[in-house]
């Protein structure tokens, strides 16, 4: 008689990596026509070691050749570079998707129509509140208006299940139910990630992080009304507030396991909100391409061993947040292996309370050199190639 062997949890398969990423993240241009106070990428200039086309289009037919369903692309704002509906077409063409994240800018109507003409295309446009008081004090003066244009050129084009994508910050977190109004009047899906003390969001984190009475109003809210809402599995930390399950989604930190992000100039990073030398795993033109990186870098063959529990093994709500998100502790300088600054159970708040040294970002390529709120949109000029000199000419 033969035995079955038990199945592995999903979140046991997961934690020793797969042969490729489920969620790639890929950063085409740190090239922006705003300069959002709280970018993870602390963009604006445009790098002039970018990756041209057809270093581009060869990372495209390796992830084919992976089996990467999708890609999710970003910047900066992706659709300053002129060879970006170009790169889209590609992708699509080597039966790989593309999910990409827009400010809006060039979403006119006649672009609207060429997507909505395509099955393997998603858009989400960036909103961080659902008026434009909230929005611009965060994204810049007209950035409001941008993305609502950009929306209902997609609903006018017949576009369909165009996304909504919203960073939870405390001065947004009593409008969610504003945002799925806004998202339902266009036909969109909302979808609301976790702010990251990453990038210039570094600068912002402990005026902009919801305070621990909004954390449970957010998790309130996700059990009530979130079934039909993406989170990105942003929110696991929120987990301990409840029964194991209660959220929807993967409660663990996937970096290098089953994300990763690749940034304009090939640079590949465990987790798309950790770019910092610590996560470099390498690059896909020096080290051979993004398989080989993927796969037998060093940083993501240690990633994948099993990991210590370290401060957080005594909590009974460990297996339900995994002691939170890396790249919120690496940042605000706590331990990787103890609790979340964000821990609903308070064991972040301590820790927070101490001297820390906080990490920045390896790269900054805001405009100003200094981190401000933005006075407004950079009028947008299209470069058909990267400046010979960084940022000699506009950035985007």
């Amino acid at each position: 008689m033969t035995t079955m062997q038990p199945v592995p949890r999903l979140v046991d398969q997961f934690e020793h990596g797969l042969d490729a990423p489920i969620c790639l993240t890929w950063e085409l241009t740190y090239a922006c026509n705003l300069s959002c106070v709280h970018c993870l990428s602390s963009s604006g200039k445009r790098d002039p070691r970018e990756l041209s086309t057809q270093q581009c289009k060869d990372i495209i037919d390796e992830l084919e050749r992976m089996q990467v369903f999708y890609v999710n692309i970003g910047g900066g704002e992706p659709t300053v570079r002129s060879d970006f509906w170009e790169l889209v077409d590609y992708a699509t063409a080597h039966h790989v998707g593309v999910k990409f994240s827009t400010n809006g800018v060039r979403i006119t109507p006649d672009v609207a129509a060429k997507l909505a003409a395509s099955d393997y295309v998603d858009v989400q446009i960036s909103l961080d509140g659902a008026t434009a008081e909230v929005n611009d004090a965060v994204r810049g003066p007209g950035s409001f208006e941008m993305a609502v244009r950009a929306l209902e050129n997609l609903r006018d084009a017949g576009f369909t299940d165009a996304k909504i994508s919203v960073v939870v910050t405390r001065h947004n977190v009593g409008q969610l139910d504003d945002f799925k109004a806004l998202a339902d009047s266009y036909g969109a899906t909302l979808r609301i990630t976790r702010l990251r003390p990453s990038g210039r969001g570094a600068d912002v984190w402990d005026e902009l992080h919801p305070t621990p009475a909004q954390q449970v109003e957010l998790y309130d809210w996700l059990v009530a009304r979130g079934e039909r809402v993406l989170t990105g599995d942003s929110f696991f930390h929120l987990s301990g507030l409840g029964e194991p399950g209660a959220l929807a989604g993967l409660n663990l930190c996937g970096a290098g396991r089953v994300v990763c992000l690749i940034d304009p100039v090939g640079d590949v990073y465990a987790c798309p909100f950790a770019i910092h030398d610590t996560f470099l795993a390498g690059n896909v033109l020096s080290d051979n391409g993004f398989q080989n990186v993927w796969q037998n870098s060093t940083l993501f063959r240690e990633l994948r061993e099993p990991q210590s529990a370290g401060a957080c093994g005594s909590c009974g709500h460990y297996d339900s947040c995994r002691g939170g998100c890396m790249a919120a502790k690496f940042f605000t300088g706590l331990p990787l292996d103890g609790p979340d600054p964000e821990c609903v159970q308070g064991y972040g708040e301590p820790a927070l309370a101490r001297e820390r040294d906080k990490p920045k970002s390896s790269v900054d390529h805001s405009r100003t050199g200094a981190r401000k709120k933005p006075s407004g949109p950079v009028p947008l000029t299209l470069l058909s190639a990267p400046p010979k000199k960084f940022c000699n000419e506009s950035p985007v």
